[in-house]
This record gives structure tokens, C-alpha cells and sequence, in this order.
């Protein structure tokens, strides 16, 4: 399976993979962090999808899309930290002060999954954060050791998935999802 990761300017193509199914929703199109929870969850259709549209078309965008020839298959929320809930969370700590990009949500459609989307979005987030000149990159999945994970909770990653492209645990959180702790891995941009 050949895939590609582009940067998610196509709203359309955006709302496929993270768009809620109930178009009354305020869950959803992976806004909790870009916003910040209070404000995402006030979002109601049309203002919703007004907003997600006025994220693709900032640069950077909200994140990127795997694409499997032109249908959108995969999605990874990645954005400056500073512009994120992540710039003020008590949970997830900063290691330095270093501009980093986080990367805090992945999402797979159905009929894809089990394919390899996931390691193809995060080297794909890497790559375009380091084109933008990151200095680093860092994500917020879960240490479960290998035990499954609900799919409804594997949105952040495993520390296995960060670690096999490359990334290394720089601290731990005070964040639990799903039972398990969240841990803070980087991945240096600047070599």
C-alpha cells in the first residue's frame, strides 16, 4: 500500500477522516487541544466546520492526511505547542523552552487500519515539522506496555509507536488515558 502525507489544507478531506457523524456534535475534528476543551465543546455545526475550515487554511494547517492514491485515510493533529491547550496544561509538562510542535491525536478510518497508516502519519508529522523548522517534536501516547488499548482511546499513540520512529521518553505526565499513563516522548529536529 502506497501512502502519502500532505499537509490537511483540504477541509473536505479533513472532515472525512475527523469529522463527527451527528453534524449537531461538538466532538470531534480533533479541536480539544487546538482550542482548548471549554471552547471546542461550545462549537455547534455550522460554527464548527467554520472553524476547522479556517484551520486549513492557516499556515501552518492543523495537521496532516495520509492519502492512499486520492481517498484521505489517516489523520495526525500536529501544531507549534505554544499554540495549543498543551502550552498551559498542568498534566503534560514542558522539558525546556524550546518551540516544539506537539503531535497529540491520531485517527485511522475503518477499513485501513492494521496497514501501517499510523507509522506513515508520524514520519510523515516529522518530516513536515522538521521542513517548517521545528526544533523538535514531541507526543503524549500512552506507556502501555504492549496490553491492548481501546480503540477509542489509542487516538494519542503508544510509547512503541513513537519509539520505533525514533522518539525517547523525556518525561513523564501526569496524565492517565484508558488506565494507562501518558508519557512525554521527544524527538530532536535540529541534527
Amino acid at each position: 500500500m502506497s501512502l502519502q502525507v500532505r499537509p490537511a489544507t483540504e477541509f473536505d478531506d479533513v472532515a472525512a477522516v475527523v469529522g463527527p457523524r451527528n453534524p449537531a456534535s461538538n466532538v470531534c475534528f480533533c479541536l480539544n487541544y487546538r482550542l482548548g476543551s471549554t471552547e471546542a465543546r461550545k462549537l455547534r455545526e455550522p460554527d464548527r466546520s467554520a472553524k476547522v475550515r479556517e484551520l486549513c487554511r492557516q499556515d501552518p494547517p492543523p495537521g496532516v492526511i495520509a492519502y492512499q492514491g486520492d481517498q484521505p485515510v489517516g489523520w495526525a493533529a500536529l501544531h507549534p505547542r505554544r499554540d495549543t491547550s498543551f502550552a498551559r496544561s498542568r498534566l503534560i509538562p514542558h522539558v525546556d523552552d524550546l518551540d516544539v510542535w506537539s503531535l497529540w491525536c491520531f485517527r485511522v478510518r475503518p477499513g485501513h487500519r492494521g496497514q501501517g497508516v499510523m507509522h506513515a502519519l508520524l514520519d510523515g508529522a516529522v518530516s513536515y515539522a522538521r521542513e517548517r523548522g521545528a526544533p523538535a517534536i514531541e507526543g503524549y501516547p500512552v506507556d502501555n506496555g504492549g496490553d491492548a488499548v481501546n480503540l477509542t482511546m489509542a487516538y494519542v499513540g503508544t510509547r512503541a509507536l513513537f519509539e520505533s520512529a525514533g522518539f525517547a521518553k523525556a518525561a513523564d505526565t501526569g496524565s492517565v488515558l484508558d488506565g494507562f499513563p501518558r508519557v512525554l516522548m521527544r524527538l530532536d529536529l535540529s541534527a
